[in-house]
């Protein structure tokens, strides 16, 4: 049995999270010892570590909670587990795209300004006053990490 602060050190998340993930529902909730402290077992400790791999190749909390779904059916066909792999490279290929164009865009701003000088006449502040000739992302994409909305790919 461990402790929060136990389970979070071997996890190497911060508590915080530890009790985000019971609150959310990808982390178990632990059985309280007689003190009324958490008591996490072995099985918290690798869900824990699951969720940090799945985060680290930037899944969204809906992915990670399908991917425990399925891990719970062990005997079930793996189709279901591609496929959602799938969906998640195919988001990780178009938000690639849209930071090449964000890249672009960035190249093209400090461009404006190659040749240093005043503030007032800084071109980089200029063109962002203005309309930027790239159109703008679609609705509902972003570049922050994580964030991925139904009907996106996920």
């Amino acid at each position: 049995m461990m402790r929060i602060g136990e389970i979070s050190k071997r996890a190497d998340i911060v508590v915080e999270t530890v009790r985000y993930y019971e609150k959310i529902g990808l982390l178990p909730e632990p059985d309280r010892d007689a003190s009324g402290y958490r008591a996490y077992r072995q099985a918290h400790l690798d869900r824990l570590l699951f969720i940090k791999r799945c985060r680290t190749l930037d899944m969204a909390q809906d992915e990670i909670r399908e991917l425990i779904r399925l891990t719970e059916q062990p005997d079930a066909d793996c189709h279901d587990v591609d496929a959602l792999l799938a969906r998640h490279l195919r988001h990780v290929r178009e938000r690639l795209q849209e930071l090449t164009s964000l890249e672009q865009t960035l190249e093209q701003l400090q461009q404006a300004c190659s040749d240093g000088g005043r503030v007032r006449d800084c071109g980089i502040l200029g063109s962002l006053s203005h309309d930027l000739e790239t159109p703008a992302a679609p609705a509902g994409h972003n570049h922050v990490p994580g964030t991925h909305g139904k009907g996106q790919g996920v």
